[in-house]
């Protein structure tokens, strides 16, 4: 007998399709390496823009160009050579996406670490896999903070990354004590933390949505121009790679089923065995685990891992 959900794997079918945007149109990917003249027409620099996303995202070079000059890519006023020699790090890291499946977890935190490495207002930074309030899988962390900053969210049920994964658009919160009502759950165990602020771009392509990036400040204060569009770009290319790989492996006839830095597997089976246990619904079911985590102040995870070890039953929904 199988419980809950089975391993969050990258299907094109199972992609969340959204509305885009808040605004009803698409948000163009954005690189402060790309420049555009006045006049709105081609430059050889736009050929080269093509050429850099096909292979940092895995794009045919057709669809590229099709971004780059259909979409738009302005680039940062004032962007100089340093500035790009800088982000390479975190180019270098998104286009190391590889082939051989062992390796795809140390991809999503190199991810994570080049974030973290090129942008001096960031301290840590989170790759998530999301399908809905309870699949989430955590491909990349850049700490052990970040890491915890992903539980806390999971367990409340609400935060950053889960408002960028509803609404497909950027949540930028560059004081989390001025904006705490804003998901109060949340807020009171991530201020308690150490969060000061905190930034969640969508994975998404088109209305396709896949998860999150988020990054995280242990102070307030806001990204620079030249960070969140650095950030919106980096979200960009780890979903063409994700959606790359997730296409190479359907080729191939396998799943694929990243591997993940903290993965809430057994949350979905001990979510199934309650819902059979109690005869109550599935997302009954994981309320009453989320409700115990939270009224406990512990993590979803060991609540779960806590029922499938029988130390609790939650026979009582105000256990």
């Amino acid at each position: 007998m199988s419980f809950g959900h089975p391993p969050l794997v990258l299907r094109s079918r199972d992609f969340r399709r959204g509305d885009g945007v808040r605004d009803g149109t698409r948000r163009a990917p954005v690189c402060p390496l790309w420049t555009r003249p006045a006049d709105g027409g081609r430059t050889r620099q736009d050929d080269r823009s093509a050429a850099f996303l096909a292979k940092q995202a895995g794009l045919p070079v057709r669809e590229a160009s099709r971004r780059v000059e259909g979409l738009g890519c302005p680039a940062a006023k004032g962007a100089t050579k340093v500035e790009g020699q800088h982000r390479q790090p975190l180019w270098k890291a998104l286009a190391a996406a590889p082939d051989e499946a062992g390796r795809r977890g140390s991809w999503a935190q190199g991810v994570c670490l080049a974030c973290v490495e090129t942008m001096d207002q960031v301290d840590a930074a989170i790759l998530a896999l999301r399908a809905g309030p309870r699949s989430e899988e955590v491909l990349g962390a850049s700490d052990a903070w970040a890491a915890r900053l992903a539980e806390l969210e999971y367990t409340a049920g609400e935060g950053p990354g889960a408002e960028a994964f509803d609404t497909g658009s950027p949540v930028l919160v560059p004081d989390l004590t001025a904006d705490q009502v804003r998901w109060p759950g949340f807020a009171q165990t991530a201020l308690a933390a150490g969060l000061g602020a905190t930034f969640a771009f969508p994975l998404q392509f088109g209305g396709i949505r896949l998860g999150t990036l988020e990054l995280a400040r242990r102070r307030p204060g806001g990204l620079t121009s030249a960070e969140t569009r650095d950030a919106a770009l980096a979200a960009d290319l780890a979903t063409a790679a994700l959606l790359r790989q997730s296409r190479e492996a359907e080729l191939a006839g396998v799943e694929f089923a990243p591997r993940t830095v903290l993965s809430y597997q057994d949350v979905h089976i001990a979510t199934g065995m309650l819902s059979a246990l109690l005869r109550i619904s599935l997302d009954d079911a994981f309320a009453r685990l989320r409700a115990h985590a939270y009224s406990t102040n512990r993590p979803l995870l060991d609540v779960a891992r806590d029922v499938l070890e029988r130390r609790i039953t939650l026979e009582e929904s105000s256990e």
